[in-house]
């Protein structure tokens, strides 16, 4: 096997692991913060949000100074350093006693993390040239699947070992992902335009955004993860009032965002085959189009099957624009700089993150409707702005 595609299987690997890991908490932390002795259900959810919301947060803030921490000294010291802190602050949460704990350890977590945009620069880096949109997409696939096995392995886990044994598990997913970085990733089998760019000076945080179609693209990175994101907290009550019967809704709400997911996947890992005909203009115009139209199908109310096919018109649209939005940015960026550069990008896909749920629950609160009819509204736009103001390279 060639030493970039090791890289590539490495950092995937690593990548679909850390991702499952930071989701895997979520069916069980409220009842965590009830066996913690918070009893009012109110207080339960309170914790539940807070604590759930500070860690993509702070992760937000940090991603770009670990990425220029990574172009200083190197990728892989830096996502083993983000790996063993987060097993180890997952093997701390086993062990809390107080609520404050949880929410304190998340934060650290928030803090210490920052393995998405510098898995995503390591691909970029390995490749030669030609496979560089695949690798992007192929870890980008690994880092949408995982969220979708997370939650699943973690109620196993909980329901087989309890709630704090559950932590435990979580922490030893961690730890298997920082053996095989260690185990498989050569630094050195980077591509030499890495090496090359390094010598030419460091590059700042001014100097990236200035780059032509940066500052595009960082919009369309958030854009895409704010819309994907929105669906979380009024997709079930959606499918509830369309007519569908209690019992029926988590169930079916379940499969929506599983084939979402899985949609967003084969977008990320076909978008490679898009860019070798199109240019990521074209790429993201068109996704975000697609993900427009899927948005605008479901605002409809349909019944379920136009709503089930509308979710992978929209899970695919989505996922083709954000690889290709990376892709563009790993054209664009020195290779020396992609850890600064990928990690603001990171942070405008966490800020997307942390915001939208809260954006889509303020609004669903007035109309459900109209929170599929927001999306639509904003892939248009993201698909004419792109579409007009993008340069190509």
């Amino acid at each position: 096997m060639p030493a970039w595609r090791r890289n590539l299987f490495a950092v995937t690997a690593a990548s679909f692991i850390g991702f499952a890991g930071f989701t895997l908490v979520m069916p069980f932390l409220p009842l965590y913060f009830r066996q913690l002795g918070v009893s009012d259900v109110g207080d339960i959810a309170l914790w539940s949000g807070v604590s759930l919301g500070v860690t993509p947060a702070l992760n937000a803030l940090v991603s770009p100074f670990w990425g220029r921490l990574a172009d200083r000294f190197g990728r892989k010291i830096m996502i083993v350093r983000s790996l063993a802190a987060c097993a180890l602050t997952m093997a701390a949460l086993a062990f809390v006693t107080q609520p404050w704990h949880v929410f304190a350890l998340r934060a650290v977590l928030g803090l210490l993390t920052g393995y998405g945009g510098l898995s995503v620069a390591m691909a970029a880096e390995s490749a030669p040239p030609e496979a560089v949109p695949a690798s992007i997409g192929t870890v980008q696939t690994a880092q949408r699947l995982g969220p979708a096995v997370g939650p699943v392995v973690g109620g196993a886990a909980a329901g087989l070992l309890g709630l704090r044994g559950a932590f435990l598990v979580t922490a030893g997913l961690y730890a298997l992902a920082l053996v095989l970085v260690l185990a498989l990733y050569d630094e050195r089998a980077a591509h030499s335009q890495a090496k090359e760019s390094s010598d030419r000076g460091r590059v700042s945080f001014r100097s990236v955004l200035a780059f032509e179609n940066f500052m595009l693209l960082m919009f369309v990175v958030f854009t895409v993860q704010f819309v994907d994101r929105s669906f979380g907290p009024i997709l079930p009550l959606f499918i509830e009032q369309m007519g569908v019967g209690s019992a029926r809704v988590p169930l079916i709400a379940g499969t929506l965002f599983s084939m979402a997911a899985v949609a967003g996947a084969l977008g990320h890992h076909f978008c490679a085959r898009l860019l070798g005909r199109f240019s990521p203009r074209v790429v993201i115009t068109a996704g975000a189009t697609a993900a427009c139209a899927g948005a605008a199908v479901i605002a409809t109310g349909g019944n379920l099957q136009v709503m089930g096919a509308a979710t992978l018109v929209f899970g695919a649209g989505a996922g083709a624009a954000m690889t290709a939005a990376y892709s563009a940015a790993a054209s664009l960026i020195p290779a020396g700089a992609h850890g600064t550069g990928f990690g603001v990008l990171t942070s405008a896909s966490l800020t997307g993150l942390a915001v939208s749920p809260v954006v889509a629950g303020l609004l669903g609160a007035t109309s459900i409707r109209a929170v599929f009819l927001v999306d639509a509204a904003m892939m248009a736009i993201l698909a004419l702005v792109v579409r007009r103001k993008m340069v190509d390279g």
